[in-house]
């Protein structure tokens, strides 16, 4: 592991514990910056961190517009005084409301929000209406990740209607693309082209039926450096700011650097060719098959072969050196779900362990 990472006073810091290097998440910002050629074109998503750390050093570095996908992660951005940010949700049932008073309780911060449905932008209209408000919305797109949104074939009657409604006005498109996972990127890159000529497609429709020309946000961490090279697309990768494993793997064309590692430690030597760590499913996103949740950089051999609530089995060589207590550097695979799980991030800089970071919006509600 390079030697950035290596924490000297690691004796004082228990594990698990989910560890982060702002030197590297400042580092991942200005590469992110520099890659959509302006602060302006970047909407990052905040799902990754869920940190007002994290958002006022994007805040800082010039950072204006971001994206979200939960109400608290919403009012975690207009506590950081965030001045634009986009809902990447629809809200439907009690959500509408807490939309709504999320609006009312930050007004130097613009909330938009994702309808995909008729009838949902009728309700958010009519709710709007009544208090003699207008929402701002984004028409969510299905371009191929079939998990929402609309098709673009189908969705200029949805924003003709949501320009008609009292209480609801649309400004753009949303087109995520998520699905695009090619290890190859001329295969990524002509995909995405694929599936983004549709939006092309209705945007111009929408242009010529003289609405102003409607806003796109586009794409998420694998196709962000395609996005990255087109004009007028707003741009919203959210892992990059700490990237992972997983991203490490599938896009090597992208030169982010890992800002957070979980640190674990030997907890029991059960059998010749075994070790088990305290790293738990409690404490690392296991969506994935076992072998793929964790990989070790200072040991690349270690292979998990068994995880439960809190131990992680892990296979190694008959005749190891590992004793109880030895600390491993874990890197997620996917590090959004993972960082979720931690009440907070420890800071590391320069080697030693310096403060911690809130996990602020992992939380479902804050306030609203």
């Amino acid at each position: 592991m390079a030697f950035q990472y290596t924490i000297d006073d690691i004796a004082r810091l228990d594990s698990p514990a989910l560890v982060v290097y702002p030197q590297v998440v400042r580092h991942n910002i200005d590469l992110a910056i520099q890659m959509a050629g302006s602060a302006d074109r970047l909407r990052p998503h905040v799902k990754t961190h869920k940190s007002p750390d994290v958002t006022r050093l994007m805040l800082e570095a010039g950072i204006q517009k971001f994206k979200c996908a939960t109400i608290a992660e919403a009012e975690m951005l207009g506590h950081c005084g965030a001045p634009d940010v986009v809902l990447a949700y629809q809200p439907v049932g009690p959500k509408v409301l807490r939309f709504l008073e999320l609006i009312r309780k930050f007004p130097a911060t613009h909330f938009a929000c994702l309808v995909d449905d008729l009838s949902a932008a009728q309700a958010i209209a009519a709710a709007f209406a009544a208090q003699r408000m207008e929402a701002t919305v984004w028409i969510d797109l299905n371009i191929g990740q079939d998990r929402t949104g609309i098709a673009p074939e189908s969705a200029f009657d949805l924003y003709v209607a949501c320009a008609d409604m009292e209480g609801i006005r649309p400004v753009g498109l949303q087109a995520y693309d998520g699905h695009l996972r090619h290890s190859d990127l001329q295969a990524r890159e002509a995909a995405c082209n694929e599936a983004f000529d549709r939006v092309k497609k209705l945007q111009k429709t929408l242009r010529q039926a003289v609405f102003s020309e409607p806003k796109i946000i586009a794409g998420g961490s694998p196709t962000f450096a395609i996005h990255a090279r087109r004009e007028g697309v707003e741009c919203s990768p959210g892992t990059f700011v700490y990237w992972d494993k997983g991203y490490s793997d599938l896009c090597p064309d992208q030169l982010f650097r890992p800002a957070a590692l979980l640190i674990t430690r030997v907890i029991s030597l059960p059998d010749a060719d075994k070790i088990c760590l305290d790293l738990g499913h409690k404490s690392v996103a296991a969506e994935n098959p076992v072998d793929h949740r964790v990989f070790f950089p200072d040991a690349p051999g270690l292979t998990p072969i068994g995880q439960s609530e809190e131990h992680l089995v892990v296979e190694v060589e008959p005749g190891h050196t590992w004793k109880t207590g030895d600390v491993l550097y874990a890197l997620p695979f996917h590090i959004c779900p993972t960082v979720a799980l931690h009440e907070r991030a420890f800071t590391v800089e320069n080697g030693q362990w310096t403060g911690a970071w809130r996990t602020v919006a992992r939380d479902r509600t804050l306030s609203i």
